[in-house]
Parts: structure tokens; sequence; C-alpha cells
């Protein structure tokens, strides 16, 4: 109950500061729920006092604001929801772009205190200096530090969490799926998109995030993946070496890297760096991670795209990474290679081969749809063509032809909205499609050709080899749990009559609370959640 009460005061907090900033909960034309109404008419005096402090204060962005007055956590549902146009309206997925992960650094004291518990000792045991805070964000900030081995000093970013951040989003992730489990019971309209587990796939992102020796892992891994791609002619792309002996779940070190933001374009002029070279290096690089190696920077923004003095791109912040399987990879490679050669056939077929659109479809049909995306794209000038805004056309059919969401491909989609943008601020007149021409081939002859057909064709041998050697146990356990049912069909499950009274006790004081909560929170729960019900799931 007490917990209950708890996330009924955050939630009816954040109702009250997205009605402070004048959030509108349903767009234009949509049919307002009664609830909304009521909820209106009592905030209306909070939304005249926003107007008065911020006459000025325009309609976009609104929620990008609230949602940073709020805090941490609803920063990262900011974040995460912009990643999912599946969930939101595109008015709302613009209005979260102006999101900014930027927050007051922490104090010096808590910053030392968290490198010595982690580490062990006094700081001054690990690094023979280390400054002040040179960036701060919901979840943790950078400190510049240096380190000294063998008489030898380097320069390293030292990334501390924030403190009690675990404890205040655990709060937060309480009452986010409190309020996701009353829309799923109150908007039956709503459970196709499974709000309870939007907000479960949100809170194990975060808790990855919140454990810095992943986001090691993930450097690591992502420099083992590119360790060859240096002699390639847009190769020159690479990632901070992680000093493992300084990280820790709440502390992570790595190299300093001094680089000019992707962002200054007239500090990268300065310098005599090759703006043309360097958007296609971007582009290929991120195409290259996510078909060959199906793993990817999936926030690589202006600031998180560093330039060293050779020239070479550098990655920094692998906090949030994207993963493709095989299929998911076909699919993009497939998209890519067939809309270039305007093979529409073939890339309706391969939809069809991959699940992605039930059978019950036609191909030819999807085939058209796949030709009125590509064809518009023919003949016209690099800068009239948006890869990321034709595989957003893409994937707005998923309604059409009754096909699965796929949350991997539309963080994909997001990904490459940045990428795009990042490459073409650089070179405006970078061709996205004949960029991306040798990537997609070259994944499609490797993978679709005699060598990946013989690849394949081991794999599948080698899957069979397992399941041969399995199957005595999966036999055997198959016959104790037929044998477990046959007994349980002749003598029926039991509960003695204490285990009956417990159970009716815990189900009485569980439809009790949920009534309670219910009816306490429902208006105030419409305002935190309606503009994802009703702009998003309702649409």
């Amino acid at each position: 109950m007490a917990s209950a009460f708890t996330d009924f005061l955050r939630l009816a907090r954040t109702g009250v500061v997205l009605a402070q900033h004048g959030v509108r909960f349903v767009p234009a034309g949509m049919p307002t729920p009664w609830p909304l109404h009521l909820l209106r008419a009592l905030t209306l005096p909070l939304r005249m006092l926003g107007w008065l402090v911020s006459p000025a204060t325009s309609r976009s962005g609104r929620l990008s604001r609230a949602l940073t007055s709020l805090g941490p956590s609803y920063i990262k549902l900011g974040q995460f929801l912009a990643t999912r146009r599946d969930l939101i309206s595109p008015e709302l997925a613009e209005d979260l772009t102006e999101l900014q992960d930027k927050l007051p650094p922490f104090s010096m004291r808590e910053a030392r205190r968290v490198v010595e518990e982690a580490l062990g000792g006094k700081l001054e045991d690990h690094f023979v200096e280390f400054g002040p805070p040179v960036a701060a964000a919901s979840i943790a900030q950078v400190h510049k530090a240096v380190v000294e081995e063998n008489g030898v000093r380097r320069e390293v970013a030292v990334k501390v969490l924030r403190p009690d951040v675990e404890r205040r989003f655990r709060a937060d992730l309480s009452s986010f799926f409190r309020a996701a489990r009353l829309i799923e019971r109150l908007v039956p309209f709503s459970r196709r998109l499974k709000p309870v587990a939007v907000v479960d796939t949100l809170a194990r992102s975060v808790e990855l995030e919140m454990d810095l020796r992943l986001e090691a892992a993930a450097i690591s891994e992502m420099a083992d993946n590119i360790k060859d791609d240096q002699n390639l002619p847009d190769g020159a792309f690479r990632v901070p070496a992680v000093d493992w002996r300084r990280t820790a779940r709440r502390l992570l070190t790595i190299e300093w890297i001094d680089g000019i933001p992707a962002r200054d374009i007239a500090a990268i002029e300065a310098a005599g760096l090759d703006r043309k070279r360097l958007g296609l290096i971007i582009l290929r690089s991120f195409l290259r991670h996510a078909m060959r190696d199906g793993f990817f920077h999936a926030d690589m923004h202006q600031g998180n795209l560093l330039i060293d003095r050779q020239g070479t791109v550098v990655a920094v912040d692998f906090g949030i990474v994207g993963r493709l399987g095989p299929r998911e990879r076909r699919f993009l490679a497939e998209i890519l290679h067939g809309l270039i050669t305007r093979d529409y056939r073939r890339t309706a077929q391969m939809h069809f081969d991959a699940g992605y659109v039930p059978t019950h479809h036609s191909v030819e049909v999807f085939a058209q749809a796949m030709r009125a995306i590509g064809e518009p794209i023919h003949g016209r000038t690099a800068d009239e063509i948006s890869m990321a805004d034709l595989l957003g056309q893409l994937f707005a059919y998923t309604d059409v032809f009754d096909m699965e969401t796929r949350p991997e491909l539309i963080l994909l989609q997001k990904t490459m909205v940045v990428v795009e943008g990042v490459a073409r601020a650089l070179d405006p007149e970078l061709n996205m499609w004949v960029a991306a021409e040798p990537i997609a081939k070259a994944w499609v002859e490797e993978n679709l050709g005699v060598a990946g057909r013989l690849r394949d064709a081991s794999d599948g041998a080698g899957t069979v080899g397992k399941l041969l050697m399995d199957l005595p146990a999966l036999l055997q356990r198959a016959e104790g749990t037929a044998l477990a049912l046959a007994d349980m069909a002749r003598s029926g499950v039991r509960l003695d009559d204490d285990s009956i009274a417990r159970l009716a006790r815990a189900q009485a004081r569980q439809t009790r609370a949920s009534r309670w909560a219910t009816g306490l929170a429902a208006l105030v729960l419409a305002g935190l959640m309606a503009w994802i019900i009703h702009t998003g799931i309702g649409r």
C-alpha cells in the first residue's frame, strides 16, 4: 500500500509538471476522453502560470523541457521513446529530438568517494591528476585525469556514475510500471503494443547503462570488430582504448581523445581536414558495423564523434549500442541493395523469406509498395535524397502489411537519421546511396553468394549435430515431464486448507489495493501517460 501511495505521489508531481509546461496530451483532431477534460480544467491555473513565467516559450520542445525538469529517469524515458517511433507520433518524436541529456555536475567530493569505493585506497593511488568534470549527463559525468605507469604519464577520461542514481531510477521505474499496468487495464486498444513490456525494455536498458563495465565491454567489442579495417580506403575510424585496471561497475576509464567534435565545422576546416572524406568515413563505418558485425554505436551524434589530428574519426560514449541478428542484417543489406539496383521484386521476396510479412499478403503487391518508395529517388540530386526518410517510409508499411514491430530496426532507423545528419553536415553533397552501395553489395556477395551458402551449410550441419547429441537428454526430460503430468491427471493438484486461506487473503488484499490505486491515480495517470496513449498507441 505504501508503495502504491508513493508511486501515486510521484505520478501526481509528474502530471503537475507536464501541465505547468503546457504539454498537449491529445493532438488536434483526436477525441479527448472525459478524464483528460477534467484534468485540463483542474490544471488550467498551472498552465496559465507557466505562460506568465515564459510567455515566449514555443510550443515545440515543451515535452522535452518538462522531462528535463523532472530529472534523470524522465530524460532517459524521453530518449528511449524517441527511438520507438512505433509507439509515439511523429509530432512527439520531433519534440523529443530536442531533449538534451545535460544536468549540473555533482561535487568533486562525491566523485572522489565513488572512485575510492570502486577501486579501493585513495584516489591518488590511481590517478596522479584528477580534474573537475568536463561534461555531466543524467547518469554520469566525465573527468579528465592523468595516470602514470613505468614513469610514463598519459591522459585518460574517467566516467563516474551519479551518486544514488540507481535508487532514483528504481523508484521512478516503479511508478512507470504502475502507470503501464493501469494503461493496459483501462485502455484495451493499448494492449497490442504492450506498455508494460515497453517499460520493462526501458528498465533493462537503463540497468545495462548503469553498469560501466558493460560500456567498457562494448568499446572492446567494437575495437575487435574494426581492428582489420584500418587498411580500407575509408577505414579511418577507431574507438578509445579501455583502462581495465581502473574500470568498475560505477567507474569507467578510457584513453583521453584530443579531437575536434564533428559539429565544429569551422575548426575542422581550420585544421585542413577533408570534410567530404570525413562524411564518407562516418556513413560507411556505421553501415559496415551494422551489416557486417551486427553491432553498432546507437548514439552517433556530433558530440560523440571526435576527429583527431590524423583525420581519424573516434567514437566515444558507448552507453547505447544496437545489435542486429543475421535476419535483420540481411534485411538491411537487401533493402539498400534492392532500392539501389531497383530490384523491388527481390526486396519484397526477402521480406517474405525472413518472415517479416505474413504469407497471406502478396509478394507482388509488396514489391509495388517498394517501388513507390524507391522510384522517387532515381534522377534526384544528392541533397534531395534521405536514406533515413526512405527507411522510415518502409517501416511505415508495417501496419499496412501486418508486419510485426522490430524494436532493433526502429533503433537502427533512429541512428541512421542521426548519422545521415552528421555526414551531410560535413558534406552537403554526399550521395547517401552511392556511398552505401559498396557496403551493401559486399555484404550481399559475401553472405548470399557461394561462400555464404557454404558457411550457412556448415552452420546448419553443426546445429543438426548438436541436436543429435542432445537428443537422449531431451527425450529423458520429456519422459519425466510426461510421467509427472500423468500423475497430476490421476491424483489432481491438492492444496491444504491453510494454503487456500492464505491465497484467498492475498487475492483480497491485491484486489483492494488495485481498486484503491486505480480510483485514486486514474486522473493523474491520464496526465502522465495520455501523451503516449493518444498520440502514439491510439493513432
